[in-house]
């Protein structure tokens, strides 16, 4: 073992030297604290951006203390629309006019959910899988009993996710809407969106696609793959910090009818008039309801910005680079070990994350976290290794591995 750890310590030494991203992670802060080992848990809650410390406290001191009520008139009131427009551009593959930023996934996902479900008023069905994250499930599984509706669901392996044939195989006349996640949260299972697209759209019903562990880490193209609606979390692969606000998509050719069913004040054709009755915004603005979280978007900012400045491309070959890496340390230090590897071996099919398994793993995971070696455990026996690509390096990966091994003992 002892040969081994030291021929994979070459490898993570010479990744590291030869990566062209390496020099991004001192742009995060505490990058090299020395209580943390390995942070393996960015596909969760990413590092924070130095740059986003600045801005938060010059706005405090300068907009907010400067500007008072005025920065609503100056940019605050576009903001949602404006780092909505630049994370399309930049991050989602999105043209302008089709994204905004505010409210949580779950809030965004039911408006978009019920939005679409207005958009095809003859159909009952609606597909999804028991893999999906619990918030999508939960979520649909109200909407559907609230609207008298049947649900649809595909069973998928532990370790994949959901195939073109599997949609094939539920998605009919009937159905009117498709909520599928880009990436697994628990297998990192990468679904082929274009193929998807066919199946749904060929049966005339809608895609939301929850885009929560793909934005920032797996290449997006919303408008190219025709996705009908798209959520996202911002405080995974964007750095967004704990509970920033989400991101919601709407196709073009979708706002002129869509309906969403949390009618707020921000929502409203102009809004500041207080007239009575509702009318929506024009374009992507009637997906707002309240009042914008102005300084829980602001470090979003930053992170789009790391990324256009390196560029999707890179992120996701440096974030293959770091799976493989995973995958080939647990196969040479936890063979013989009871581990198994719960994700795709295939890197097309496989985004930022891996998950291996062992009946150890809870207790395991509580162990790791006591020495500064921060993975998740993701039920029912797992440890989920988030790898994000502007953060984490291989040799951090390799000691997450090995602290693994050194808990499981011989």
């Amino acid at each position: 073992m002892t040969s081994t750890l030291a021929g994979l310590a070459d490898t993570a030494a010479a990744l590291d030297a030869a990566d062209p991203l390496r020099d991004y992670r001192c742009r995060f802060l505490r990058h090299d604290d020395p209580g943390i080992v390995a942070y393996l848990d960015g596909n969760s809650l990413g590092r924070p951006l130095a740059a986003s410390a600045q801005r938060l406290a010059a706005f405090v001191t300068d907009e907010w203390a400067g500007r008072l009520i005025r920065g609503w008139d100056e940019s605050w009131y576009e903001l949602p629309l404006t780092i909505g427009d630049r994370l399309g551009e930049v991050v989602l593959g999105a043209a302008a006019g089709q994204t905004t930023i505010g409210d949580s996934t779950t809030v965004l996902l039911y408006k978009l959910a019920c939005g679409a479900l207005n958009l095809r008023p003859g159909c009952t069905e609606i597909v999804l899988d028991r893999e999906n994250f619990p918030t999508d499930r939960y979520l649909i599984e109200s909407i559907a009993a609230d609207r008298g509706l049947t649900l649809r669901w595909i069973d998928v392996e532990l370790a994949g996710g959901v195939t073109t044939d599997d949609l094939a195989a539920v998605v009919s006349e009937r159905t009117a809407l498709v909520v599928l996640s880009h990436v697994a949260y628990r297998s990192g299972y990468l679904i082929d969106v274009p193929a998807a697209v066919d199946v749904i759209h060929d049966a005339g019903a809608l895609l939301l696609l929850d885009l929560c562990h793909s934005a920032g880490s797996v290449e997006v193209d919303l408008d190219g793959w025709g996705v009908d609606f798209a959520a996202g979390c911002t405080y995974k692969y964007l750095n967004g910090g704990p509970g920033s606000p989400a991101f919601a998509y709407v196709a073009a050719r979708h706002l002129d009818e869509f309906r969403q069913p949390i009618w707020g004040w921000m929502g409203r054709h102009n809004p500041f008039e207080m007239e009575q009755g509702y009318v929506p915004a024009k374009g992507i603005r009637r997906v707002i309801s309240g009042t914008p979280a102005i300084i829980g978007m602001l470090p979003i900012q930053d992170s789009i910005d790391l990324i256009a400045e390196t560029g999707m491309p890179a992120i996701r070959e440096k974030s293959v680079a770091l799976t493989e890496f995973a995958v080939q340390s647990v196969d040479a230090v936890l063979n013989g070990r009871g581990v198994v590897v719960s994700s795709p071996r295939d890197p097309e099919r496989r985004g930022g994350h891996i998950t291996i398994d062992h009946p150890d793993f809870k207790a395991v995971t509580a162990a790791l976290w006591a020495q500064g070696v921060i993975p998740d455990f993701r039920r029912p026996d797992g440890i989920r290794l988030g790898l994000s690509p502007l953060s984490t390096s291989f040799a951090e990966v390799l000691a997450g591995v090995s602290a693994v091994a050194a808990q499981l003992g011989d």
